[in-house]
């Protein structure tokens, strides 16, 4: 959700993000832009997290398996999902709370369009922090022909309206 702040006048800064008050459960969030897969972003990524299994960078090891090419690595496709999701759902957000049911009912591979769509699944008031709220979303990662490749709940602390670092500060 874009918003403009005013700095000083003739002067305007575009923020992103949702505020506390602003999630209802029920509410569904697409995010675009969607993002189509290099060979690069497969192998810098298993290879900057230490991922040594073949199946992501050998292409005459991944031949072999019953995938036939390469897959690209999971702990990516569900960063990118997450990335996509972040100037709708976390923004603004204080902390990360926790995940929970993460899945990977589909392969993905070199070439595909991923896209991702939140759904708010609950939403509290924090009980230590009054300036603040508790947010649920269900995210899910999908190609471009709709075959969901990754699918899990978010929990996240949610500033509310007035109380975020760009509101309290010159951000």
């Amino acid at each position: 959700m874009q918003n403009i702040k005013k700095i000083a006048k003739n002067t305007f800064r575009e923020t992103f993000g949702r505020y506390y008050e602003d999630f209802e459960v029920g509410h569904k969030y697409q995010h675009r832009p969607g993002r189509t897969i290099t060979e690069t972003d497969n192998t810098w990524f298993t290879l900057l997290t230490m991922n040594t299994h073949p199946l992501h960078f050998d292409n005459e090891y991944a031949a072999a398996s019953e995938f036939g090419k390469p897959l690209v690595n999971s702990a990516f496709t569900i960063s990118l999902i997450v990335g996509m999701s972040v100037s709708d759902v976390s923004q603004k957000a204080i902390a990360n709370l926790g995940w929970k049911e993460i899945s990977l009912p589909a392969p993905v591979f070199v070439g595909d369009t991923l896209y991702a769509e939140s759904e708010v699944l609950a939403k509290r008031e924090s009980n230590s922090r009054p300036t603040a709220g508790i947010v649920t979303v269900k995210t899910l990662g999908k190609k471009a022909d709709g075959t969901i490749v990754s699918d899990f709940d978010r929990i996240m602390l949610i500033p509310k309206r007035g109380h975020s670092v760009e509101d309290i500060t010159n951000y």
